[in-house]
């Protein structure tokens, strides 16, 4: 088929290498875990923390004068509305594992998911 040994080598590198991203990339999205929380920062200052056990429609203030619409619904984070000119938030699927984020760069805006908080640890010396 391949008429040159070094041709038929770097397809199979190639090969290789896309498959082991795509086995490392399905790994990391299977291990991920349900956030428990949606946290806001607004040019860089934790503003509010969410449950998103707990359905919700908030309306984020941003210094600026601008908005965001933050909605929670099934255990998801989701900006539907925004006064940004590019509406790359809003853009953005619903955020719920443990390390996603939605960020509106012009309103100084993110949207970070937490998981639970850990259980404070008790030592005994």
């Amino acid at each position: 088929m391949f008429k040159d040994k070094k041709t038929r080598n770097d397809l199979i590198l190639g090969l290789a290498v896309i498959i082991l991203a795509a086995g490392v990339w399905l790994a990391s999205e299977l291990l991920k875990e349900d956030g428990a929380f949606a946290v806001v920062t607004v040019n860089g200052v934790e503003t509010a923390k969410y449950s998103l056990s707990e359905n919700a429609e908030i309306r984020l203030e941003s210094e600026n004068g601008g908005y965001n619409i933050l909605i929670i619904e099934n255990g998801k984070a989701d900006v539907t509305e925004a006064s940004c000119p590019d509406h790359v938030c809003v853009d953005q699927r619903a955020v719920g594992k443990t390390g996603e984020a939605i960020t509106c760069l012009p309103n100084k805006t993110v949207i970070t998911i937490e998981g639970p908080e850990e259980a404070e640890v008790d030592f005994v010396s």
